[in-house]
């Protein structure tokens, strides 16, 4: 089996602790996790994952946000 490659934003602190990870499986769902609890995973699939990019990208969760 493949080595999983977490990915992270390029504007996570460098210590990671405030990190959101993302990687794809080996049956091809998206797996989501913060750097400071590997072990919890969201797992999605890949068009659920875009639409969620996509209401983003729209500011549809900016009332989330800081």
């Amino acid at each position: 089996m493949p080595i999983q490659r977490w990915q992270k934003s390029s504007t996570s602190t460098q210590d990671g602790g405030d990190s959101v990870e993302v990687t794809v499986n080996s049956a091809g769902m998206i797996e989501i996790r913060e750097s400071d609890e590997p072990d919890s995973i969201i797992v999605t699939s890949p068009k659920k994952f875009a639409l969620w990019i996509e209401g983003v990208k729209r500011g549809e969760f900016d009332h989330f946000g800081i």
